[in-house]
């Protein structure tokens, strides 16, 4: 009986995940504009189903660290009723945190669960040393690196772009009239004389300077861009898939009679069902309430995110893929003057509720669990 609960709380947690970390990685696509609501979720599904699937062979390391060890006794570790109060009291705080919008970090909870379940079966005999050193110090500090390489790459973006601006007043361009981008004091007749001839225009400097600066090297930087942000978004997915599927499967894994490949596809199928089904909420803070988000913003957060989560997953450090989201997207708002502090500061509250809600919860269910033992 207790191992079928155990079963069934890690698909819960697996579960809460999805609904709250999916949407996550392509919360700058969807904040945009490049792509609607639908299109961003089905590549995150995707490339999420795909970070699960690689974390059989690229994320051993956080296997061990996330089954507790170090952090709880050994003996405590093999028991059913710890592994179902991690599961379980992690699962409820993010699911609750998934209701109300907010964005909060399975790995915090996972850490608040298992040091609640182990105080209330040791009677306060934990070891604080591995929590502060393996856990605290990544998630403590991966927002704010992410905040300022955000920044910093976004601010050296809008340099980059411009200095390809030109700096006459006025300019005469040349282009064909089906890529011709017309300013407001651009008559239209300019379009409609031929469609197989190029059309000359004149206007003034920032017009030409941005339509300039959309071509590279004789490719369209827009389309350039935008595919780069699509799969950059594609990879925070598949970064964020790597690194929270071991620390959910790693409650399974010194349970009886479960197979490491069979963990990793239930947790994968549960985390895909949990962003399909109960990730709007979550999606409309993270695209619109944290910062007004442009195409290149976007682009720069979604590099940052993913070289971060994914150099943290081959290093074994586990961090939150929220926080360096969070924090990437907040950086871009500090650089163009537009985050929602407000905003911010209601996540940073419920970042800080995540532990002791999640070590209550568990606490409960592992009073409750042990009574069936």
């Amino acid at each position: 009986m207790l191992t079928s609960l155990l079963f069934l709380g890690v698909c819960f947690l697996a579960y809460a995940n999805g609904a709250n970390d999916n949407f996550k990685g392509v919360a700058s696509l969807y904040g945009s504009g490049t792509v609607s609501f639908r299109q961003a979720l089905a590549w995150a599904t995707l490339t999420t189903l795909a970070g699960s699937m690689a974390a059989l062979f690229l994320a051993q390391t956080l296997l061990v660290k996330f089954s507790g060890k170090g952090l709880a006794p050994d003996d405590l570790i093999h028991t059913l009723p710890f592994m179902i109060a991690v599961a379980g009291g992690a699962g409820m705080t993010v699911i609750l945190a998934t209701r109300f919008g907010f964005p909060i970090s399975t790995t915090h909870a996972l850490l608040g669960a298992m040091a609640g379940s182990t105080l209330l079966a040791t009677s306060g005999n934990i070891s604080l040393a591995p929590l502060l050193s393996n856990f605290m110090l990544p998630l403590l500090l991966s927002p704010l690196v992410a905040l300022l390489s955000a920044g910093l790459l976004h601010r050296g973006f809008k340099l980059w772009l411009g200095g390809r601006a030109s700096h006459n007043d006025w300019c005469l361009c040349v282009e064909r009239p089906d890529s011709l981008a017309l300013a407001g004091n651009v008559s239209m007749d300019m379009a409609l004389d031929s469609t197989l001839i190029p059309s000359p225009s004149l206007d003034r400097q920032e017009a030409c300077a941005e339509r300039q600066a959309s071509q590279i090297w004789g490719f369209n930087f827009e389309r350039l861009r935008d595919g780069l942000h699509v799969c950059s978004a594609g990879a925070v997915c598949f970064a964020r898939g790597l690194n929270d599927t071991p620390k959910i499967a790693a409650l399974l894994l010194l349970a009886p009679g479960f197979d490491l490949h069979g963990i990793i596809i239930a947790v994968a199928i549960a985390m895909v069902l949990g962003g399909i089904f109960n990730a709007r909420r979550v999606a409309e803070t993270m695209s619109h309430k944290i910062t007004t988000i442009s195409h290149d913003q976007g682009l720069s957060a979604n590099l940052v995110t993913a070289l971060l989560v994914i150099f943290a997953s081959k290093l074994g450090m586990p961090v939150s893929t929220t926080h360096v989201s969070v924090g990437s997207l907040f950086g871009i708002g500090l650089v163009n003057g537009q985050a929602n502090r407000s905003m911010i500061a209601a996540i940073a509250l419920s970042w800080l509720l995540t532990l002791p809600c999640a070590a209550i919860c568990a606490a409960a269910v592992y009073y409750t669990a042990s009574q069936f033992q």
